[in-house]
């Protein structure tokens, strides 16, 4: 493994950031931490702006090196540390698997959890019909991804991997929604979420114990009122 420095640009709460800190951790690879403020408006600063002229994070920097976007990165890290565990896999049916399992979540789940989770934790006009159908379409997403991880098994086959990243940080920015007082408002029927799904229980619990978990939870989320737990459920 290089001794190169490799910084890592994040931000608290950014569920993106977490999958590329989670990523870092499953595959033990050291970093330096740059933690930025978006209450202070650092990812638009121009120091970070000349870094990734689209000012988001997560960003990774090795050197001339910048790969930024988060499944980018979880690329780039794998291949740049072939070292096991693989985050994508060996074979190509696995990469190809890992893959569109990932992707699965971004072109299909990832707008019914955010229609959820946003008006939740930031406020808006979001009407209860509107959460109702987002919550139902939630439903099938959480049923689909109890199915394939039965048993405490992983989204692709039996050993943990990129598409069981994605997934669990969003499951975990679904529940800190669902926690916020604002949600007892409404009867989406889906909190706690392992009492709710508890096939979903024992793998979570996999992701949860991989070495340095506990330092990838978003800071804020402890410090918040109510605090989110560092586990689910």
């Amino acid at each position: 493994m290089s001794d190169s420095t490799i910084e890592l640009f994040w931000g608290s709460g950014s569920t993106p950031a977490w999958r590329a800190l989670l990523g870092f951790a499953f595959k033990q690879v050291p970093y330096q931490s740059r933690r930025l403020s978006f209450s202070n408006r650092e990812t638009r600063s121009d120091w970070f702006l000349a870094i990734n002229p689209r000012g988001k994070v997560p960003c990774v920097r090795e050197g001339d090196v910048v790969v930024s976007e988060s499944l980018a990165i979880l690329a780039w890290l794998d291949e740049r540390f072939p070292e096991q565990p693989s985050l994508f896999g060996a074979t190509p049916a696995r990469v190809g698997a890992v893959w569109g399992a990932c992707l699965q979540y971004e072109s299909y789940a990832e707008s019914a959890f955010s229609s959820v989770v946003r008006p939740l934790l930031f406020g808006g006009d979001a009407a209860p019909g509107d959460l109702d159908l987002a919550g139902h379409m939630v439903r099938g997403e959480l049923d689909r991804l109890v199915e394939q991880v039965a048993d405490g098994t992983a989204v692709v086959g039996d050993t943990l991997s990129a598409a069981d990243i994605v997934w669990y940080c969003a499951l975990r920015h679904l529940d800190r929604g669902l926690s916020r007082p604002s949600a007892k408002a409404h009867d989406l029927g889906l909190w706690p979420l392992l009492e709710v799904r508890p096939g979903l229980t024992a793998w979570a619990r996999r992701i949860e114990a991989i070495a340095g978990f506990a330092g990838t939870v978003p800071p804020h989320w402890l410090e918040s009122d109510p605090p989110t737990a560092v586990v689910l459920g």
